[in-house]
């Protein structure tokens, strides 16, 4: 039994993915089953689409057909109520005959939820101009300033003192720390 809070993708009856939604978290109400099933969700996108008479018309599209995504405490509990909610037909990743389902990686949901506005990405402008140490890799332990920032791609130029020069040189953001 999983022990670790993740996300896990139910399948439903195309079509009722936001029906599913709603009756999951009534159950989850009613069953008193919220410090076990946290956030449900159906990713969706808004699409602009031109009609044959030339006109725009805005309409909400699901980025995932026949899926909701379930951030739960795998228990047998939990895993009953979302499995025995009308219009579910099981969770992804799942053999059945009672076997657990398989959670999504953390980087496969981040990426769905940065896209569908739940999650915004990291930024590290708060960097710029400070002090750092490396963490990671052959300049781990060297100082130096952060000269430029990239959020979009998570990296960092800073200014290490290679023999006596000020050399710009990049890293992940992640392999910094601010001293």
């Amino acid at each position: 039994m999983s022990q670790a809070v993740r996300w896990y993708i139910i399948q439903t009856y195309s079509g009722y993915e936001n029906a599913v939604k709603s009756d999951l978290e009534r159950r989850v109400e009613s069953m008193g089953m919220s410090d076990f099933i946290f956030r449900i969700i159906v990713p969706e996108e808004t699409v602009i689409e031109k009609k044959a008479d030339g006109k725009e018309k805005e309409k909400v599209k699901q980025l995932f057909p026949g899926y909701v995504f379930v951030e739960m405490l795998v228990t047998d509990e939990s895993w009953f109520v979302v499995r025995n909610t009308p219009r579910v037909t099981g969770f992804l990743g799942s053999s059945g005959g009672g076997t657990k389902p398989v959670p999504l990686a953390p980087d496969e949901i981040n990426q769905i939820l940065l896209k569908i506005g739940v999650m915004s990405k990291p930024t590290y402008n708060h960097l710029l101009g400070k002090m750092v140490e490396v963490t990671e890799g052959p300049w781990a332990g060297r100082q130096g300033e952060v000269v430029q920032v990239d959020n979009d791609q998570e990296k960092v130029v800073v200014d290490l003192d290679v023999f006596g020069r000020a050399t710009p040189t990049e890293f992940d953001a992640t392999d910094i720390k601010e001293l």
